[in-house]
């Protein structure tokens, strides 16, 4: 069986994942295969297996805790807990927790064990290997997986780690801004399909512009916005009408969530 490796201070690792959803498609396409699956989402496992090498789908949730030195808990929180608990570790394995707003104290708990545990946000542009990842706490071997998939951020503190979680949690917004914007030119002639292309490829050549910057947003928004002009007006609306105080109510909301 071919196997991919993790490599750091001369340690390998075997990877395995528990979970077989998005997140775990797009790490396992940056990492180019070599994981072992488990067949929760058995259809995409099965894509995986067979458009990457090495990459093996286990009988049970249990075969990939057997065959792995890292297991990847890459499901919902909803339902993390019964998973977890009905999974058997053993002493020198590491857990590399995916579950949203759960403590690593909580997952060490459900396992029974005393293993290290290290969470992580990765989002599905690993699959590029050009993301940012936060993990905490700061773990050499994780380390290393993130920085093939291109970055990790090793955050010092659990504050730094959740309100990154937050800045993660504006994904859904920003295409809901857009569908908005595409929605309301569609309303007013404007063909769907170039409204669509107009406003995704407005919003990339934005998003590459602050990616390549060394300016502020603040900055940047001065800078796309001529006094007195079209973009200046937006905005200014935007937080007349409440929209900056919404998005800060909201963040402080999930920040809460987070936190609990």
């Amino acid at each position: 069986m071919q196997r991919r490796w993790v490599w750091k201070v001369g340690i390998a690792v075997r990877l395995g994942f528990i979970g077989t959803g998005n997140i775990t498609a797009a790490m396992v396409e940056g990492l180019g295969g070599g994981v072992v699956l488990s067949p929760r989402g058995a259809a995409m496992a099965a894509d995986l297996a067979r458009r990457f090498p090495g990459v093996t789908v286990a009988e049970s949730n249990q075969a990939v805790v057997e065959q792995c030195d890292m297991v990847v808990l890459a499901i919902r929180p909803q339902v993390a807990e019964e998973v977890v608990r009905g999974l058997r570790f053993r002493a020198g394995q590491k857990v590399l927790s995916l579950v949203a707003a759960t403590p690593v104290e909580v997952i060490r708990g459900w396992i029974g064990l005393d293993l290290p545990v290290i969470r992580a946000i990765p989002l599905p542009f690993v699959a590029d290997r050009r993301r940012v990842t936060p993990i905490i706490p700061p773990d050499p071997e994780v380390a290393a997986l993130f920085d093939r998939l291109g970055q990790a951020v090793e955050c010092r503190t659990q504050e730094e780690f959740d309100l990154l979680a937050v800045g993660s949690a504006l994904m859904g917004s920003y295409f809901g801004l857009l569908e908005v914007a595409q929605d309301w030119l569609v309303e007013r002639g404007l063909p769907e399909a170039a409204a669509k292309d107009y406003m995704a490829g407005l919003f990339a050549n934005l998003g590459r512009e602050a990616e390549g910057s060394g300016k502020s947003f603040g900055a940047l928004r001065d800078e796309y916005s001529t006094h007195g002009g079209l973009n200046e007006q937006v905005f200014r609306v935007f937080g007349e009408e409440g929209g900056v105080a919404a998005l800060r109510g909201a963040l402080g909301q999930v920040l809460e969530r987070v936190r609990g």
